[in-house]
């Protein structure tokens, strides 16, 4: 469960310089035997461009393990230009698709840029592209457009809609000298890149929960050496105080219309479950016992709580029904399992699971009861959030004694690490589709 730290926040983050470079660097460790084979050409450009456009829809296909990627290291020469890429050329690489595209300058600092994803088994005819597009932005907006191309490529081929424009929150933990540490709230592309701090402190942050629309984030920082919730803006930065009872304060987690938070508090004693309206900012209790209650997670209809508690003698998860105030256990396999969240569908639940003495994360069928492990990149795993469109897992773990966080799939077949480049990561939370 989690732990509960004390110390006090300082300062927010635009305060002091920051690196714009990713903190975070996704490496795909293990794919999808038999994945899509599919060439990226290098877009054409008509001057240079503060980004490769077709670089990072090459790194988001091929790190997504569900694509065999044909850039342009793998042949050469390779095609520069869409009239250069002849459907031969492509079927000698041996792809099943391949997108083209070009990046102009429009002038004003604008660009536009053109795709399409071509079917390179339906010969030369027309209907050879299945997928085309042009968007005229701005310097600042080329990697956006770059995750929407790869996003309409991924559900093209997959029938699943992609990720690569959903972002990250998590924590960077730095080492400055021998006692000095800072944590950094942080918001990154689903890549690593484009990292924005939320908040710098010399003490912990923990446990950010984004808002239904992407466009909040809730978390508990250390104010006046007391735990507090926040609630912050992620364009604008304005935040406010949520909940500062005395004692724990912890755990939020939104409701899926956004009008609630479930989080943990103790000042009855005991930490509870409770709901907070953010709007009126009236707080109900859901749980009325002297067990520890933590970790609160909304099921998709947002008919019951998903919780952790010890009333079984060790941490297990069980489930609140809202409507009538029952509680129900859900784990049974092992003596520790916390950390619940549901999948997307409300069919499966993402936990962490202890077996063996190792920690990993596992995902529990309800209709089954069966669980299953799904092997992570260390010991210690922790804090998983799934993907908004269920596929993949994010968690942080510790690996040759360094905190990172990790990506496996729903089924186990893929998996991703994402070391931080200065620093530490931890506590990560995958944001809803943006848009």
């Amino acid at each position: 469960m989690r732990k509960l730290l004390s110390a006090c926040l300082l300062v927010l983050a635009m305060v002091l310089p920051y690196s714009a470079f990713a903190l975070l660097n996704i490496e795909l460790t293990q794919g999808v035997s038999g994945a899509i084979p599919i060439a990226v050409a290098p877009f054409a450009e008509g001057s240079e461009a503060p980004e490769d456009v077709s670089g990072i829809i090459t790194h988001d296909l091929q790190n997504s393990g569900r694509f065999k990627v044909y850039g342009q290291s793998s042949l050469k020469p390779f095609p520069t230009k869409i009239d250069e890429a002849s459907i031969r050329y492509f079927r000698h690489l041996g792809a099943n698709s391949a997108v083209t595209g070009r990046v102009a300058s429009v002038g004003a600092g604008r660009y536009l840029v053109s795709f399409q994803l071509l079917d390179v088994f339906r010969g030369d005819s027309e209907n050879k592209v299945v997928l085309k597009a042009h968007y005229t932005v701005s310097s600042s907006e080329l990697r956006s457009v770059a995750h929407h191309i790869s996003d309409l490529i991924y559900q093209k081929l997959t029938g699943v809609r992609g990720v690569f424009s959903t972002r990250l929150a998590y924590v960077v933990v730095q080492q400055q000298g021998s006692a000095s540490t800072r944590y950094i709230l942080e918001v990154s592309d689903q890549d690593g890149g484009n990292p924005h701090p939320l908040l710098n402190s010399p003490e912990p942050i923990m446990s950010p929960s984004w808002s239904p629309d992407g466009r909040q984030l809730a978390y508990v920082s250390f104010e006046n050496r007391r735990a507090s919730i926040y609630l912050q803006d992620v364009t604008t930065g304005a935040r406010r105080v949520l909940s500062a009872a005395p004692g724990i304060n912890g755990a939020p987690a939104w409701s899926p219309n956004g009008r609630q938070l479930a989080l943990v508090l103790s000042k009855s004693g005991a930490p509870n479950i409770y709901t907070l309206d953010v709007g009126s900012e009236r707080l109900t209790q859901m749980t009325h016992d002297f067990y520890i209650n933590t970790e609160p997670a909304w099921s998709p209809d947002g008919k019951s709580l998903l919780f952790t508690s010890n009333r079984s003698g060790g941490p297990q998860l069980y489930q609140l029904n809202l409507k009538s105030g029952a509680v129900s256990r859900l784990s049974y396999d092992g003596n520790y399992n916390a950390r619940g969240s549901y999948t997307r569908d409300g069919g499966h639940v993402v936990m962490i699971h202890k077996s063996l003495g190792v920690y990993s994360i596992a995902i529990l069928n309800l209709d089954t009861g069966t669980l299953k492990t799904l092997s992570g990149v260390g010991q210690d795993s922790g804090s998983p959030s799934v993907a908004p469109n269920g596929t993949m897992i994010l968690y942080d773990t510790i690996n040759r004694g360094r905190s990172l966080l990790g990506m496996v799939s729903a089924d186990g077949r893929v998996k991703l690490v994402l070391p931080a480049r200065n620093g530490e990561a931890q506590d990560p939370a995958w944001s809803p589709f943006l848009g």
